[in-house]
């Protein structure tokens, strides 16, 4: 899968392909995203199973093997869980780890692996019920815990990244959070409702208590600052609780507009490349 590189990876990918008929290589008409990337190889994937990794050589293809071992055992999905990850900060560690807490413990996706993973392996089955999700904002490794089916994983060392740099910036990172944070669980809606609840009641609390505090003779209380920290608290609170609801619906426009996942440009094999091709229905139509 080639998401729209600014370099020759696709036509290294025809050069290959012209020599081995069994790799097929394909390009999107613009950068959709790694998990659309994922999603469209599953799509086009032929076997029993399917393995989805990237192709910076930071996970070792010799891991596939043991993921295979698993599968042959009778697991439908197979994690490769990363024991430790040569030449990352430690900052990088510390918000992957809360990322990943986030998961098992806030969302409830317990099968998620405690150091998470960057590749996995998957059978025809389940290839089979991930079509029928078509959901444009959507973290494809929580979706595969949320599903359920029979799961195993192996470990192996992330190696550090000898060439290149990483385009999964800070930014992309955010966006991965808060969409398995808003696709899943409804607690995010009701903390809002709880935490509204509590401020209307210490409002109700605190206004009492003023009024009591007048009635006693020992006066009104006076400052500005005080009534600032008050003010400013409060809409703190609000804007945050704004911005979650507006995160909720802007997905739900995002999926009222039924774009498709991705777009291809072209695929090896194929005359004319740059004719663009869209595969949503003929794969909703298969599923």
């Amino acid at each position: 899968m080639d998401d729209h590189s600014q370099d020759r990876t696709f036509a290294v990918a025809q050069e290959i392909a012209s020599r081995d008929p069994r790799v097929r290589a394909i390009r999107f008409t613009r950068n959709f995203g790694s998990h659309s990337a994922i999603r469209c190889g599953l799509d086009e994937a032929r076997g029993q199973c399917a393995a989805a990794m990237a192709c910076d050589l930071q996970d070792p293809p010799e891991v596939l093997l043991e993921l295979l071992a698993q599968w042959r055992s009778g697991a439908k999905v197979v994690w490769a869980v990363r024991r430790s990850r040569a030449g990352e900060a430690r900052s990088t560690l510390g918000f992957s780890r809360l990322y990943y807490w986030i998961l098992r413990r806030f969302i409830g996706l317990r099968d998620t692996p405690p150091t998470g993973a960057d590749f996995f392996l998957i059978d025809r089955v389940v290839i089979s019920a991930l079509a029928k999700f078509r959901e444009s904002n959507l973290s494809l490794f929580a979706l595969l815990c949320w599903m359920g089916f029979p799961q195993a994983s192996v470990t192996y060392d992330k190696q550090a990244r000898l060439h290149g740099t990483s385009g999964w910036s800070l930014e992309k990172k955010l966006k991965l959070a808060v969409d398995s944070v808003t696709s899943f669980p409804y607690l995010p809606i009701r903390l809002i409702s709880y935490v509204g609840f509590c401020c209307a009641l210490a409002g109700f609390v605190y206004a009492g208590a003023i009024v009591v505090r007048g009635f006693l003779g020992r006066g009104w209380p006076e400052g500005w600052a005080s009534l600032m920290v008050i003010l400013l608290v409060m809409g703190g609170i609000q804007m945050v609780m704004m911005g979650l609801l507006g995160e909720y619906l802007w997905r739900a426009l995002e999926e009222a507009r039924q774009r498709p996942l991705y777009l291809i440009e072209a695929r090896t094999g194929e005359a004319g490349a740059s004719s663009l091709r869209q595969t949503e229905e003929t794969r909703a139509t298969n599923a």
